[in-house]
């Protein structure tokens, strides 16, 4: 059921009043223990929900001084559970905590810690805020790691006002690992950049173009697919397979021309099956493949472009 917009604003103000509620009543525990989501009582309570599983095993909820310490260590299975049992508290102290591990060396880390702080309510999406310094960090921080890491962030983030700033990060950072971060994490706020990832697609980097590709087939609208086609004649098998991957992907049948050549023609057999299996994807449209597909079907070097053409010509 869709809300009207004056549903939407009553329904969001009353959920608003309801959290700041709880993380007022949240505050004044001093407990340094997980709080248990079950009670124990025999009827109705632990033992119904988790049979004979020991307490020990069973799901707790983070408690602010649990996530703090966790945060501290920073060791990624407690960072991890713990911020993952907090999905839901409220703790404006751990903020300032959390907000670090978005740059921790552990990939994980840097995962769960975004995920934690997008849920945040308060303390994180406001002017000078966690979301606004990371914006910051990935626009002028002179380390290219930490900028990578804050594009990560950005995807992570989800919110619309991070692609402009990705996009342009991915057109004109000089490190292609921070043009990479920023492709990936276009992919991930599932958006193509208004263009931008499709033009990233003729970056100078290899790791660039992979990334580029690998968020354009994961968006609902890409715009570049005739640049992903030109990318079958680079010079880099690992791109010229993802670019097919891509096209098979997104049914690109209009392409078909491009990549008959490239099942034809391409010198690394694994191109050459993924080329196959495009062509089958693209059934009946690829019907005048058939005589290449045939062709390779009994004479390619390679046994597995053998049964990828003989597999495509059973699909078109």
């Amino acid at each position: 059921m869709r809300l009207g917009q004056s549903s939407k604003f009553k329904v969001a103000t009353t959920f608003a009043w309801a959290a700041a509620a709880l993380f007022v009543a949240g505050g004044a525990r001093g407990q340094s223990a997980p709080r248990q989501v079950t009670p124990n009582a025999d009827a109705g309570g632990f033992a119904s929900v988790y049979g004979q599983v020991p307490a020990s095993q069973a799901e707790f909820l983070s408690t602010p001084d649990s996530i703090k310490n966790a945060a501290a260590t920073g060791a990624p299975s407690l960072v991890w559970e713990v911020l993952e049992h907090g999905e839901e508290v409220e703790c404006l102290d751990c903020i300032p905590v959390v907000a670090p591990l978005l740059y921790a060396s552990d990939s994980r880390t840097r995962e769960i810690a975004a995920w934690w702080l997008r849920r945040r309510m308060f303390g994180v999406f406001g002017p000078g805020e966690v979301y606004s310094q990371t914006v910051q960090t990935l626009q002028t921080d002179p380390s290219a790691v930490r900028r990578a890491d804050a594009a990560y962030a950005l995807g992570e983030f989800l919110a619309p006002s991070g692609i402009p700033v990705c996009a342009t990060a991915l057109a004109s950072d000089t490190d292609a690992t921070v043009r990479a971060a920023a492709a990936f994490a276009l992919g991930r706020m599932n958006t193509d950049g208004n263009g931008a990832l499709g033009a990233a697609l003729t970056d100078s980097d290899s790791g660039v173009k992979l990334a580029a590709l690998h968020a354009a087939a994961r968006v609902n609208t890409f715009s570049g697919l005739a640049n992903v086609a030109a990318l079958l004649m680079d010079p880099d098998a690992d791109v010229r397979r993802n670019a097919l991957n891509v096209l098979d992907a997104l049914d690109a049948s209009d392409t078909l021309a491009a990549v008959t050549a490239a099942a034809q023609n391409d010198s690394d057999a694994t191109v050459r099956a993924a080329a196959c299996h495009a062509l089958g994807t693209f059934g009946s449209a690829a019907s005048s493949a058939l005589p290449v597909l045939q062709t390779l079907e009994t004479s390619d070097p390679d046994t597995f472009v053998r049964d990828a053409a003989q597999i495509a010509i059973q699909r078109i």
